[in-house]
């Protein structure tokens, strides 16, 4: 039996191949709560969906700010917009911090797996000073070196976002807008609902 795509996967993939052209369009924005209880935002890339399921990956490095702020509170929002399609995603849920110290081993392979499948130049940055200190201009700058055939270094982390609630989606083509909520079965399985709302 096939996996069941949700309705607002099918709309995200269509937005995602009708934009394709847009290198922008792989840039989400992430919001998370911070230590202070204030808003914290930024501009992430878009990894993909893991395979058979509505789980999106993110890539990261251990030393952002934003782990802090997830393992804090691990629920999170992204917010998508198709600048050729006119469409827009808020989609709201919980995020698995995926670093070299998980004790789940499936979860390792899943981290291994979204190492290998990013660019030599996306795994390079994980080799950089610390982001958000200041910068030391008396260091050399010094070229990184990586072999392409080793593993994840232990600054990179896999995050997995578990999308319970599209809290927002509207095509501002056509001034439909949809909320679509899950709820889970007896068996444990997400099921999705949609409700048509004024746009």
């Amino acid at each position: 039996m096939g996996t069941v795509v949700p309705p607002w996967k099918q709309l995200v993939l269509g937005a995602i191949e009708a934009n394709s052209h847009l290198n922008h369009s792989s840039y989400i924005q992430l919001a998370t709560i911070g230590l202070s209880g204030r808003p914290s935002n930024r501009t992430v890339v878009f990894r993909g969906f893991e395979e058979n399921s509505d789980t999106i990956r993110i890539n990261t490095d251990i030393r952002s700010r934003k782990i802090g702020e997830l393992k804090h509170c691990p629920f999170s929002e992204i917010c998508w917009y198709f600048s050729d399609s006119w469409e827009q995603f808020r989609i709201n849920g919980r995020i698995d911090v995926i670093d070299a110290s998980n004790p789940d081993p499936i979860k390792l392979q899943k981290r291994e797996k979204a190492w290998f499948d990013s660019s030599i130049k996306s795994r390079l940055n994980y080799l950089c000073p610390t982001p958000g200190l200041p910068c030391n201009n008396e260091q050399p700058n010094q070229e990184a070196h990586l072999d392409p055939s080793s593993g994840p270094v232990v600054e990179y982390c896999l995050l997995l976002l578990d999308p319970d609630k599209i809290t927002y989606y509207v095509n501002l083509n056509s001034d439909r807008r949809f909320i679509f909520s899950s709820v889970l079965t007896a068996t444990g399985e997400k099921c999705w609902t949609s409700e048509r709302v004024n746009p």
